[in-house]
């Protein structure tokens, strides 16, 4: 296919894998991307001269990665050095501390002399049907396209149709976690990863403890940052000719004779194509961000659908007290208090808090000075709107710092410290108010209401961890690598229904049909 044009808005991790992928299948593929470099939401925040992870921190599912890599011949080790890491992360509940560990025998044993023998058991349990959730939707729904509840259970069989009738999906992973964990601070603790995908632990389906067997399954500490990745994907889309040109909003999805066309720059330049891969929030598209003319091609998402926001410090700080890991949570008193206030729109008095000491790993070192750190407060996605008082974001910086005091951190941020809220997210990625995560988890239908790879506009495909198979940088990646086949394989399809002259000189072309998975 030397001849297929294709651009690709946006540099996110969606982005960067289809074009890569796309252009070592022979596609003319051209990037564009309004930020200065790329990553998207993986990116990298200077502060004083030094790149700071201001994105995600934590890799996981490692496979991904490396059979896209494979795929375009090359070899995610030659790019990135990395090493497991042993603990996964530090938690804390005032003076009480727990940490998790990628050995699961370790974690039995930590979580036994925390809560008692029971709880052990119950995070064996817990565990065996996290990874059962996990296999049961790994291909048919993970590495697949968007399908609806009865598609699903048709991809997962005859064998499948016993989890495909136990995924619980209607009860709530707060409610399913009691049927574990006696303790409290161990339903906080796992409940925590609905936070991955911006949601809610009293609000999203039981389904989602399958991260938890995601993270189990192996964290990689990548040297120089997680935003390393992002450059790695642009290197391995080079090598194949992918042309970037970052700094170039796009103004226009241009669509003619139904399909997709290309798009108009900002600044007026037209590039044509066959083909555009959207990575951006689909809720933009359905906005009119790019245009009126690709408005139909995706719906925008409600204020109250929409996953959370954050405030997030990147700074060089001193820490004292607290023996900080790689990753540490500080757990706020009243975990519901805290989702009902973000519910309503509001921060919470008494926060969760996240630090990632980026200079830490699992030798035990402890930086002498200064050290990077990303601070993570869950914040509501109200960017779009008159954003918080300075006043506010004050009283939230010291409910912050009162947060990890509790546990013994004393935390003393340069003022050179780098602050992120939802109206600066909402800048960056448009329609979203700054969520995150593109539209929240809630509710049984929640996976299944996200935009798939296809449009209702031909030629037009959407990418990035707004759309499915869901939020995060592997499953951002699965959605680039499924944008990519889709794309190729319609292309196919056309290709073989082409033009052809029938007896008595008349043309036809065979209707297609146009799904919008």
């Amino acid at each position: 296919m030397p001849d297929e044009r294709v651009v690709v808005i946006g540099g996110g991790v969606g982005g960067l894998v289809s074009a890569a992928l796309l252009a070592a299948r022979g596609c003319e593929v051209t990037l564009v991307e309004a930020a200065a470099g790329p990553g998207g939401k993986l990116r990298a925040v200077m502060v004083d001269g030094r790149p700071i992870d201001g994105g995600p921190t934590v890799f996981t599912l490692r496979d991904v990665f490396e059979d896209i890599f494979a795929d375009c011949d090359a070899s995610l080790a030659d790019q990135l050095t990395m090493r497991p890491a042993i603990k996964l992360a530090r938690h804390a509940w005032g003076d009480a501390q727990l940490d998790l560990f990628a050995d699961p025998d370790c974690n039995e044993a930590a979580i036994g002399d925390f809560a008692g023998a029971a709880d052990a058991r119950g995070y064996r349990a817990f565990r065996a049907e996290a990874k059962r959730l996990f296999d049961a939707l790994d291909g048919p729904f993970l590495h697949n396209t968007k399908t609806d509840p009865i598609t699903l259970g048709w991809r997962m069989g005859a064998r499948g149709f016993g989890d495909y009738c136990t995924l619980r999906p209607y009860t709530s992973l707060w409610s399913a976690l009691g049927g574990y964990f006696g303790d409290a601070r161990l339903r906080q603790l796992f409940g925590r990863y609905a936070t991955y995908c911006g949601s809610s632990p009293f609000r999203c389906p039981a389904t989602l403890m399958l991260i938890a067997h995601v993270e189990a399954s192996g964290v990689w500490l990548i040297d120089g940052g997680m935003h390393r990745l992002a450059q790695a994907l642009e290197a391995l889309g080079r090598r194949h000719g992918v042309r970037f040109r970052y700094g170039t909003p796009v103004r226009d999805i241009l669509v003619e004779h139904g399909r997709a066309a290309g798009v108009t720059l900002a600044t007026g330049e037209r590039i044509g194509a066959s083909a555009v891969v959207c990575n951006a929030d689909p809720a933009a598209i359905g906005a009119g961000v790019f245009g009126h003319a690709s408005r139909r091609a995706a719906a925008s998402v409600k204020p109250q659908r929409r996953s959370l926001s954050a405030m997030v410090w990147t700074a060089q700080a001193k820490a004292s007290g607290f023996s900080l890991a790689r990753h540490n949570v500080f757990f706020s008193p009243d975990y519901a208090a805290e989702f009902a206030a973000l519910a309503a729109g509001q921060l919470a008095d008494a926060p969760s808090v996240y630090v990632c000491a980026q200079d830490r790993d699992d030798t035990g070192n402890t930086p002498s000075g200064d050290e990077r750190v990303q601070i993570i407060v869950n914040a509501p996605p109200t960017g779009d709107g008159a954003g918080f008082t300075p006043a506010e974001i004050d009283t939230c910086r010291r409910r912050m710092l009162d947060g990890v005091s509790r546990a013994g951190l004393s935390l003393d941020l340069a003022p050179s410290s780098v602050l992120t809220t939802p109206v600066d997210f909402a800048a960056m990625f448009p329609s979203t108010g700054g969520a995150l995560y593109g539209p929240a988890s809630h509710g049984w239908a929640a996976s299944f209401r996200r935009q798939g790879s296809r449009t209702r506009i031909p030629g037009l495909y959407c990418a990035g961890g707004s759309t499915h198979p869901g939020a995060g940088v592997p499953m951002a990646a699965l959605s680039g690598r499924l944008a990519a086949a889709c794309l190729l394989r319609d292309r196919a399809s056309t290709s073989r229904s082409v033009r052809t002259v029938m007896p008595g000189g008349i043309s036809t072309r065979p209707a297609q049909t146009v799904p919008t998975g």
